[in-house]
């Protein structure tokens, strides 16, 4: 019976140890500031998981949605200063801090998603500089479909968006309105319903898949797949915590974040082409832009690269430079 005892009492004590965590494993709390059912969320989901089975449970990250943890802007602080590990932002959010994060949000600079993966191979070693300046890691980032022109009337010209009440989200939208000759208006993205039903809005220049999260159909019937720029999210990891990790799970990290970037591009493109029939399935009216509105936003792009090049100095220039080299 003694034995019987001892044999069972082992063998408990190699099952706890079989499931147990090793006395490095470490929980990562990461927020993001996408809602749960965005491609960019259930990207970061899988990257999450991803990273759990490769360390066998010795790195758990908790992912925090829809701006749960932290609200977008105050993200990439509680990354730098270690109240989160790692986070997700919008990078061209953060434009007003160092322009080399708005490369990616300059309208017509580089349009269509093979010109937006050109443009971010001649952003990233400069944009990696500049997160480890701030104590930050790039791990990956993944774009956002080719954004539209919406509107609740039909748009030929610029003149027709002249006084247009224009949705803005950051620097480089409300400089595009200004050009447009229409009037820039903030609105935050868990706003845009409300803001167009009660007339604060009639106008934005977004993705097709913002445009179905929002139900765009309910206050708008045009949308024109101008594809002017492709702004991405970045996935970014605290460095002084990236390198208290084991050199396995700095590992499991690093092949976790290259996968999900390869799958995120992808996902990109599908959602684009998947939204678009879903507004148009809604009743809207989508459309290619005419050749008058191309090349009045064209003209609008090199003013718009222009000045971004004046702000971002030397970087700026780095970067345009290996763009239009590739």
């Amino acid at each position: 019976m003694k034995k019987l005892l001892t044999a069972s009492v082992m063998s408990a004590a190699l099952a706890l140890a079989a499931w147990a965590p090793s006395a490095n494993a470490e929980n990562w709390d990461m927020p993001t500031p996408y809602p749960e059912g965005n491609y960019h969320t259930q990207n970061v989901m899988a990257f999450a998981k991803e990273v759990e089975e490769l360390t066998g449970g010795d790195l758990t990250i908790t992912v925090h949605s829809g701006a749960s943890l932290f609200k977008m802007p105050e993200i990439k602080r509680a990354v730098r200063t270690r109240q989160a590990p790692i986070g997700e932002i919008l990078l061209s959010a953060y434009g007003n801090e160092n322009a080399v994060f708005e490369a990616d949000g300059i309208p017509f600079l580089a349009a269509g998603f093979d010109n937006a993966m050109k443009l971010y191979k001649a952003q990233k070693p400069v944009l990696e500089e500049v997160l480890a300046e701030e104590g930050l890691m790039l791990l990956y980032t993944v774009p956002w479909p080719g954004q539209g022109l919406y509107s609740k009337t039909a748009v030929s010209s610029m003149g027709d968006m002249a006084g247009v009440k224009f949705r803005a989200y950051n620097a480089a939208t409300s400089r595009l309105a200004e050009l447009m000759g229409a009037i820039p208006t903030t609105v935050q993205y868990a706003e845009v319903p409300q803001a167009f039903s009660t007339g604060v809005v009639s106008a934005m220049l977004t993705s097709a898949t913002t445009g179905v999260d929002t139900q765009s159909w309910d206050f708008l019937d045009y949308f024109y797949t101008t594809d002017a720029m492709h702004p991405k999210n970045a996935v970014f990891v605290n460095k002084d915590a990236f390198d208290a990790l084991s050199e396995a799970q700095q590992k499991a990290v690093l092949t976790a974040a290259a996968n999900a970037e390869s799958r995120g591009w992808a996902t990109a493109r599908k959602a684009g082409d998947d939204a678009a029939s879903t507004l148009s399935s809604n009743g809207m009216n989508v459309e290619a832009p005419g050749d008058q509105l191309k090349a009045e936003f064209s003209k609008i792009g090199e003013t718009m690269t222009a000045e971004w090049l004046e702000k971002a100095g030397a970087n700026g220039q780095k970067i345009v430079d290996a763009y239009k080299a590739m």
